[in-house]
């Protein structure tokens, strides 16, 4: 890895002056400024994977640049977070009076040995209380749904109780069903607990996201459906991209695909796999992987109706191909395209709202539209700050290490107090 950072100052003086451009113009390009770029080709400062692929972009130097500059080591392998559990696994819940939470499982032996001061039994009642297994399917969906919305406007923390009870329940609900509704409940109890792996992920807890995204490839498969198995590597490919690990995020989106899912999930393993492409630098790639993405996402149309996996968008494939062709070092395009999708976000959805929008604005940064991405920005924090999303916060301290670049600008000066506020708020 320090070789490989070594060998990028001697190489981007080497591309640039192959291409006969000055530091003075390759600053204007990208963005930077010239004494930064200097520092950078003497080795004096590292360079970063989003300065990498700006220069590989305006030197035409595909990906040449970015594979200098390796991702960064984690604390905990991906491989290393735990899949199944025991059979005699217990869930145990915390509510505080005065509003946190907490969620831990644990084996039903360490619960006896460790004693419990006071069990209250929620008991389920007779098989008989819910003999209309359609009608129970349909109010248990029905909720799901409307849980999915709510989850677009509020903290993860607020409603991650409300869902590990709802699939607790429609989990044990299953146990004494006829065999068309165990099976179509665990399927349901399934989506519910995927969902909240991506709302833990949202927390910060990559660890407790990957354990509720194998529990709901167990419920799945209990329920009789083999493809959830396939969006787990979806989800497991997800968190290596914010890692900035694209190697492991293209094989992990392959895996998925090579599964042979239904359209949905490899649309968004193929969607995934571009998005690691870009990271890479990777254009040709990336776009194959696109439009691959968007034939199959088009036939997913067709598809019975089901719970909804993944992002709720208008057009998933177009937002995502502006996020990549940022990643891609291709600011003003990625600028251009995500303008008119951000647009098309309901005014409900503030969750994507936030997560879109601060790529937009990070776009226009790039781009060097400095006005610009400051006024989408602050229209954006109270959002950010309402969501509380880990993922997102992590695209807002890309967006201020940008604006930092421009330290004399008024309004980034006036902006930069409140994105730190944004970044040190805990969510609940």
């Amino acid at each position: 890895m320090l070789e490989q950072r070594r060998r990028f100052g001697p190489e981007l003086r080497r591309l640039r002056t192959e291409a006969e451009m000055s530091l003075t113009r390759l600053s204007a390009r990208v963005h930077y400024s010239k004494s930064q770029l200097s520092k950078v080709e003497r080795g004096l400062k590292p360079p970063t994977p989003e300065l990498a692929r700006l220069c590989d972009t305006a030197l035409g130097a595909d990906g040449t640049l970015a594979a200098l500059v390796p991702p960064p080591v984690t604390a905990q392998p991906l491989d290393d977070i735990p899949g199944t559990t025991d059979e005699g696994e217990v869930w145990l819940m915390r509510l505080s009076a005065d509003g946190p939470s907490s969620f831990q499982s644990i084996g039903r032996r360490h619960l006896v040995a460790a004693g419990a001061a006071s069990v209250v039994s929620l008991g389920l009642g007779s098989p008989t209380a819910y003999a209309d297994g359609t009608r129970l399917i349909d109010s248990s969906r029905s909720l799901f749904d409307h849980l999915r919305h709510l989850g677009q406007s509020t903290d993860p923390g607020l409603l991650l109780p409300t869902l590990i009870a709802q699939t607790h329940s429609v989990r044990d609900l299953a146990r004494d069903a006829g065999a068309h509704t165990r099976g179509e409940l665990l399927k349901l109890a399934s989506r519910y607990a995927e969902y909240i792996g991506w709302l833990v992920q949202e927390t910060g807890d990559e660890r407790g996201a990957l354990w509720w995204t194998d529990r709901a490839v167990e419920l799945a498969e209990a329920g009789g459906d083999r493809d959830l198995a396939a969006y787990a590597l979806v989800r497991r490919a997800l968190v290596t991209f914010y890692r900035d690990d694209h190697v492991r995020t293209v094989e992990l989106a392959r895996q998925a695909q090579a599964a042979q899912p239904p359209p949905r999930i490899a649309g968004l393993a193929a969607q995934q796999e571009a998005q690691g492409h870009a990271l890479a630098g990777d254009r040709d790639a990336c776009t194959a992987a696109l439009d691959r993405a968007r034939e199959l996402l088009e036939r997913a149309a067709d598809e019975p109706d089901a719970p909804l996996i993944g992002s709720a968008l208008n057009d998933p494939v177009s937002m995502i191909t502006g996020w990549c062709l940022h990643d891609l070092g291709q600011p003003q395009r990625a600028a251009e395209l995500l303008d008119r999708e951000v647009e098309r976000i309901p005014a409900h959805a503030v969750r994507n709202q936030a997560r879109y929008g601060l790529r937009r604005a990070l776009a226009h940064a790039q781009a060097g539209e400095v006005d610009h991405a400051c006024g989408l920005t602050e229209r954006l924090l109270d959002k950010v700050d309402t969501v509380g999303s880990a993922t997102v916060r992590a695209d807002l301290r890309r967006l201020l290490r940008t604006l930092s670049r421009h330290p004399a600008h008024p309004q980034v000066r006036e902006l930069q107090h409140r994105l730190a506020n944004s970044l040190h708020t805990v969510p609940s």
